[in-house]
């Protein structure tokens, strides 16, 4: 199914969206990416959706990527005697591994991890930052803090520990379970929380085994000091907003999305900007002007992807919400600033003789009157390279692998169509033609450009650039072989 535009739509899957019907009606309306939560939804619940998503891509012949979500580890408090209690600002407030139910002058945090990393001094945000207390001392089994900000704490919210780099490991056992679970189902990605650590994405990797692509969700601010190492071992990234928001001074987040994102094109990895997005279409029918102005953002940014969360998983207005993101991606993308900002923060990347390939196809697609750019590719790469450069036609991903067409789903501008394993240069170019005519990218009167390896069928072989006519008795005539 092609779309009129570049960067991809992420809609999560929920209660508002598990039915036949609305999950079609998603993907229509632009839906690229659907992402399956893992902290909700029960695994026969999951499983039925992942088969109407297989369902709606071999009726529509259209690549559909299949993201799930691992919850990660939840660090929460116990109890209370009352159910709630308010804290007030100055006041002195204990955490300890004591089980007994709460009140307003301490509760249980069942986590001596927790205790383990804590220094006086250090911040402890609960209830999504909704409380902040500092710790004036701590031990194994406790922490002493003062009430910074004040309100009301009640049972089992979430605690958030920004200062430090705690010794908890990314997966839980159910994460683990769940990551199994996923990969047996056939998912194309796997989301992971809580990474703070390059180490804690090869653990991902090492479980899921190949049968995923791994994304890394930047949620902590351990994992944006040591970014660099966190996006070498992984294949995508998600720039998680909201925890991100909790953890760091919200004056942080802007600038640093916009430096992970840049990190990410020049890497090559696909990047989802994600989290209250369209915030306001849980109820309302039409965004806020602000959040129209934050989805064009991250698109002039040049972000792979954006992404629905409660919107579509549990708004009122789940299509409307993707149709409204799919408007403001076309808008912002026929703004020829927004091929102004593109261009300026290219960056030049020529490492390999397939850098050299990609770069000179956008180079001569945006120089003559080139319709497509079709690049062959087995594992992926050259269609992730070509969309680094972010070039102004539209990217035809060939590929034979199913797995490989899916996961590209989440890639900028990349168009993926199935194609037979071919063994002949010629019969590639012809293929790349076709798709490009069938496609409605050109017609027989126009050109395009073909990369491809030679050897075929062998990852990592980009050696070959042809600027082709789409016309095939003309292929004929000047490749006869």
């Amino acid at each position: 199914m092609r779309r009129h535009r570049n960067v991809k739509i992420v809609a999560t899957l929920g209660p508002a969206s598990s039915d036949y019907a609305t999950i079609r009606a998603l993907h229509e309306a632009g839906a690229d990416v659907f992402r399956l939560n893992m902290s909700h939804g029960k695994h026969h619940e999951i499983a039925a959706r992942h088969r109407i998503i297989r369902e709606i891509e071999a009726e529509l012949n259209s690549p559909i990527a299949i993201l799930a979500d691992l919850q990660g580890p939840k660090l929460r408090v116990g109890t209370f005697a009352r159910g709630e209690e308010e804290l007030i600002e100055g006041a002195t407030f204990r955490l300890d591994l004591d089980e007994a139910e709460g009140d307003a002058t301490r509760v249980c945090l069942p986590h001596a991890e927790i205790f383990a990393a804590l220094k006086p001094g250090a911040n402890l945000l609960v209830n999504d930052g909704k409380i902040r207390l500092r710790v004036k001392d701590c031990g194994a089994d406790f922490a002493e803090c003062e009430v910074v900000v004040g309100g009301t704490i009640s049972n089992r919210k979430g605690v958030n520990v920004p200062d430090v780099v705690l010794p908890v490991a990314a997966l839980s056992d159910k994460d683990r379970a769940d990551l199994e679970f996923a990969c047996e189902l056939g998912v194309d990605w796997l989301a992971l929380s809580f990474v703070q650590r390059p180490e804690d994405v090869n653990e991902a990797r090492t479980l899921a085994q190949g049968r995923a692509a791994i994304l890394s969700k930047i949620e902590k601010p351990a994992a944006v000091t040591c970014f660099d190492d966190i996006l070498a071992v992984s294949d995508g990234i998600m720039v998680a907003r909201g925890d991100l928001g909790v953890e760091l001074p919200v004056q942080n987040v802007p600038p640093i999305q916009k430096r992970l994102v840049r990190k990410c094109r020049a890497a090559a990895k696909p990047v989802i900007v994600a989290t209250q997005m369209l915030e306001s279409m849980i109820e309302s029918p039409v965004p806020t002007r602000a959040e129209v102005s934050d989805v064009a953002t991250a698109i002039y940014e040049g972000a792979d992807a954006i992404m629905l969360s409660a919107e579509s998983a549990a708004g009122e207005y789940p299509v409307e919400a993707v149709t409204t993101m799919d408007n403001v991606a076309r808008e912002v993308e026929s703004d020829p600033t927004y091929h102004e900002v593109i261009e300026a923060s290219r960056r030049v990347n020529r490492q390999s003789i397939a850098d050299a390939i990609v770069v000179a196809a956008r180079e001569i697609a945006e120089t003559t009157d080139i319709k497509a750019i079709c690049c062959y590719t087995e594992s992926g790469t050259t269609a992730l390279l070509t969309a680094r450069e972010r070039p102004h036609v539209p990217i035809i991903g060939l590929t034979s692998l199913q797995s490989t067409a899916r996961r590209l789903a989440l890639t900028w501008g990349v168009n993926c169509v199935m194609t037979e394993q071919l063994t002949r240069f010629k019969l590639a170019v012809l293929n790349a033609a076709r798709a490009a005519r069938a496609q409605g990218y050109a017609d027989e009167s126009d050109q395009i450009v073909v990369t491809a390896g030679v050897p075929f069928n062998v990852p990592g072989t980009t050696n070959i650039l042809r600027i082709a006519p789409c016309k095939e008795s003309l292929i004929y005539a000047t490749d006869p072989g």
